[in-house]
């Protein structure tokens, strides 16, 4: 699978100091948490990861026709509003 960096999400890795082989093992080896299946012009998701103990959220559209992994955005999930798996948002 191909891996394409949206600006705004290159942007982000380097204000947080976060990876591309973060990104690649967190999109390789994560969970998806939410599906965004009416997104445009692609379907995306949320998945979660590690980089060692940092957990790490990205966004991520799948254009499945040319077998690629478009990045949108990438964050480390703030504690006060993800529950302690980080898998599920606090009510």
């Amino acid at each position: 699978m191909k891996i394409i960096f949206r600006i705004h999400a290159i942007q982000r890795m380097f204000e947080r100091s976060i990876t591309d082989t973060d990104i690649r093992n967190v999109l390789t080896h994560g969970e998806t948490i939410e599906n965004y299946p009416n997104d445009t012009p692609y379907p995306s998701r949320l998945v979660l990861g590690w980089s060692g103990v940092r957990p790490l959220h990205i966004v991520v559209a799948d254009n499945a026709e040319e077998n690629k992994w478009i990045v949108v955005t990438v964050y480390e999930p703030n504690p006060r509003q993800w529950e302690s798996d980080f898998k599920r948002r606090k009510r």
